[in-house]
């Protein structure tokens, strides 16, 4: 199958049931979005980064139908249903399940302009703004069972060996976006408090804290329309990155506002999602998981910095980004 082909047949109104007056192309390193007047079309890559593997037809299959049926959790009306796209002679057709050479996850469109980031930058966005999306988060995360596989996920084992893994990978970053006095002071802030801490992560394990969880909740996967809050792009190709504490999402979120200066705004959505949940031991773990959440944004920030491919100019523009992010984490530890 040629990519190419059939990306440039995906940007051609025809190659849809819906009608739609134009088609626009977005890009990730993983997936091609095809953004249409009411419908989305995410079609995925066919690439392996290790963490990630889309490297078959089967393995995009799988994932395709993964991302739909976990986005369905938070967002059941934006997340429609997964497309077969089939060879037909020399083109392609979409929503025949013969002779399948790739798939599309179908969504309805949202408002790009209602996004929580963009209304942030607008400011937009109010106190009772982040209750209602404490609320909804809290009774979302409440259907989801803390089943034997998801307990296994909140174990000091398994969490200590994701933190250390960041210090393993950013440790060539030292003396560029961070100094070496703020990675041994946050290697070692991380390291003391899990070595002191084992009742409470036990104890979380205990409450049904740990859960199959969104994985990748900030400003930019919140949606906030007249008729609802949206929220998407949930982790679906790795377990490791999505199972955890619902104190790590709520963290990130509450990261994300620190570092876009609406601390503020975190603190309420952070307020509201513990007092509907009734889960007011999420604020002994809380500090821990923003400390991961902002180091996790700068180490990946940090590796764009070996990506031969960037200019200057933007690898700079990384360099500050993650420098900010590094900056974020050691604030809480001071």
């Amino acid at each position: 199958m040629s990519t190419k082909k059939l990306v440039d047949f995906l940007q051609t109104t025809d190659a849809y049931p819906d009608k739609t007056n134009g088609i626009r192309l977005v890009q990730t390193h993983i997936s091609w979005v095809f953004i249409g007047d009411d419908y989305v079309y995410k079609v995925k890559k066919p690439v392996d980064f290790g963490f990630l593997d889309f490297s078959t037809l089967e393995k995009r299959r799988f994932f395709t139908h993964e991302e739909l049926r976990l986005n369905r959790r938070f967002s059941p009306d934006v997340y429609l249903e997964v497309v077969p796209i089939s060879r037909s002679g020399d083109s392609y057709r979409l929503g025949d399940g013969k002779d399948v050479i790739e798939y599309a996850l179908k969504m309805k469109r949202i408002d790009e302009g209602k996004m929580l980031y963009e209304l942030l930058k607008e400011n937009r966005v109010n106190k009772d703004d982040m209750v209602r999306v404490g609320r909804h988060l809290s009774s979302i995360y409440g259907k989801i069972q803390s089943d034997e596989k998801a307990r296994s996920f909140g174990t000091l084992e398994t969490i200590s060996t994701n933190v250390i893994e960041n210090f393993d990978q950013t440790g060539k970053y030292v003396g560029g976006p961070i100094s070496k006095d703020k990675f041994h002071a946050l290697e070692s802030w991380s390291r003391d408090f899990m070595d002191a801490n084992k009742s409470l992560f036990d104890a979380r394990i205990e409450g049904g804290h740990i859960k199959d969880c969104h994985g990748d909740l900030h400003l930019q996967h919140i949606c906030m329309e007249d008729s609802g809050i949206s929220i998407f792009d949930c982790i679906e190709f790795n377990e490791r990155f999505r199972f955890g504490d619902v104190a790590s999402d709520v963290a990130f979120l509450s990261m994300d506002f620190d570092f876009n200066s609406h601390s503020d705004l975190g603190n309420a959505f952070v307020d509201a999602y513990i007092d509907a949940s009734g889960d007011p031991n999420m604020r002994d773990v809380l500090t821990f998981y923003k400390v991961y959440r902002a180091y996790v944004r700068a180490k990946v920030t940090s590796f764009m910095l070996d990506d031969t491919g960037l200019d200057e100019s933007k690898k700079r523009s990384a360099h500050e980004t993650a420098q900010q992010y590094y900056d974020l984490a050691y604030s809480y530890i001071n």
